[in-house]
């Protein structure tokens, strides 16, 4: 059943400030995993790729920021760039990318990305593909970020970064998966003030919608999933769509890693490894001058 449309709140239709930026977070695992927390031969050689590939990012004018993160509880990398725009997207799939390419997918390979922007087009959608990596292009659709896109600590914020698709055989989904998103993301903006960055992205060619959170530590995040918006309506969202992935960047504490499961949610967590931001920051992560 389609909810009634409503208008958007002020604050979810301003004109994003993002720009031209595009950010990319994904996933990567060994191809021959050996058990928890990195043991196997194969994770070691897949950490080593990617510090060369971060090191080849921090050199790149057009990446404003990086971060290879080892994931929480599991086997696994989660990577995460944010370019300037889609010349930059371009130029460092065309170079870094390539270079490592071939040696990197000998002992891993990659699970979903979600790329992020204003709009994605068409060769950086062609680029990405063409790397045969799964990935989610979302448009952005509405959202608010606080504080005048001020960078928030990197040392406690959390950043939260998760695909819901459409449960089949149903047209009007799709238009109340945005509701419900609009939903949370209207009333969070009142009583969630520690959720500093909301932001819903239309993925490109598919029913379904990549979220974007920033919360301003632990203790918001727990409340958003135990007493604010997400309690409020998962059931609502969950009747018509499914999570595919939660990618959660910064100190999620061992309660939260446990709510969510009881959750459902597809979660990947990591701690916070190798990381480079460019001077000034960005636009998607926040501003530090």
């Amino acid at each position: 059943m389609t909810q009634p449309s409503e208008p958007l709140a002020p604050f979810l239709a301003e004109p994003s400030k993002i720009g031209q930026e595009i950010s990319v977070t994904g996933k990567w695992v060994p191809t021959n995993p050996g058990g928890r927390f990195r043991k196997s031969a194969e994770s070691q050689e897949m950490l080593k790729e990617w510090e060369d590939i971060h090191a080849g990012a921090r050199a790149d004018a057009g990446v404003l920021s990086t971060e290879i993160n080892h994931a929480v509880g599991e086997d696994a990398v989660l990577v995460h760039h944010v370019f300037k725009d889609s010349d930059a997207v371009l130029h460092y799939f065309s170079t870094t990318a390539t270079e490592h390419m071939g040696a990197l997918t000998q002992v891993a390979r990659p699970e979903l990305h979600l790329i992020r922007g204003v709009s994605i087009d068409a060769p950086v959608r062609d680029a990405l593909l063409a790397k045969k990596v799964p990935a989610g292009f979302g448009e952005l659709l509405f959202g608010y970020v606080r504080d005048d896109y001020r960078r928030p600590d990197p040392e406690t914020s959390i950043m939260v970064t998760a695909k819901w698709t459409c449960l089949p055989g149903v047209a009007t989904h799709f238009d109340d998966l945005k509701y419900w998103w609009q939903r949370v993301g209207t009333e969070a903006h009142s009583i969630e003030e520690g959720l500093l960055r909301f932001e819903a992205y239309q993925v490109i060619g598919e029913d379904a919608l990549i979220i974007h959170e920033t919360f301003k530590d632990s203790d918001e995040l727990k409340f958003h999933l135990s007493k604010g918006t997400a309690e409020k309506y998962k059931k609502d969202i969950d009747a018509v769509a499914a999570p595919e992935a939660y990618f959660f960047r910064g100190p999620v504490s061992w309660t939260i890693r446990t709510y969510s499961k009881f959750l459902h949610l597809p979660a990947t967590y990591s701690s916070r490894g190798s990381n480079f931001t460019q001077p000034g920051g960005s636009m998607s992560e926040g501003v530090t001058a």
